[in-house]
């Protein structure tokens, strides 16, 4: 299977997925990188890795569906059938979502529908819940409203801070991000809920 991952800034979860692939942990091949911003980091990431990257900006465009339609036709050049989104820091409008049909898997910060939106693990933080995590999801028009694919916890202590919060989930999405997409491409097909996983 050919995916295309999608990433706006540093790109940690790329090089996770990009070193399942390398591994064979994830039987596809990583067709194209595209980043909507022409100086991040996870350009130079795809590049060790000999992964092909495209990137402009919807600012290089006079509407979202002109920029996603630029975006669908180069997703259909590459022969693309999955699109896996890590850090992309955009909503994906109907022109992508009708291409493809569940067919863009999402990663988010928080144990969703709690704490939707770009502020995820600070959000989670401030008010204070003892238990977040991360969330697997097929995205849909809304914002992190799409069907749940997997869910994995992660307790807050009273000693966490906000920095080390964040080096809990982000550990979670390095692991779990490419182990569950390794086995959804695996069945193409993985459409039940996991609450939790252990």
């Amino acid at each position: 299977m050919k995916i295309a991952i999608f990433a706006s800034g540093n790109g940690s979860n790329f090089e996770a997925i990009a070193q399942a692939v390398e591994k064979q942990d994830i039987q596809a091949e990583i067709a194209v990188l595209f980043c909507d911003q022409k100086s991040a980091f996870v350009l130079e990431r795809a590049a060790k890795y000999q992964v092909p990257t495209v990137s402009f900006s919807p600012k290089d465009f006079s509407s979202k569906v002109d920029y996603e339609n630029e975006i669908k036709r180069m997703m259909h050049g590459f022969d693309v059938e999955l699109i896996v989104l890590a850090g992309y820091m955009r909503i994906v409008g109907l022109t992508l979502l009708e291409a493809f049909p569940k067919k863009i898997i999402n990663l988010h910060p928080s144990l969703l529908p709690s704490f939707p939106g770009l502020h995820g693990i600070q959000d989670a933080f401030d008010y204070g819940v003892k238990v977040s995590g991360i969330t697997i999801h097929y995205i849909d028009e809304g914002v992190d409203t799409g069907p749940i694919i997997a869910q994995v916890p992660t307790e807050i202590t009273a000693e966490d801070t906000l920095e080390s919060l964040e080096e809990k989930i982000h550990q979670l999405e390095h692991y779990w991000y490419p182990k569950v997409l390794g086995e959804i491409i695996q069945k193409e097909s993985y459409s039940y809920v996991k609450k939790s996983v252990n």
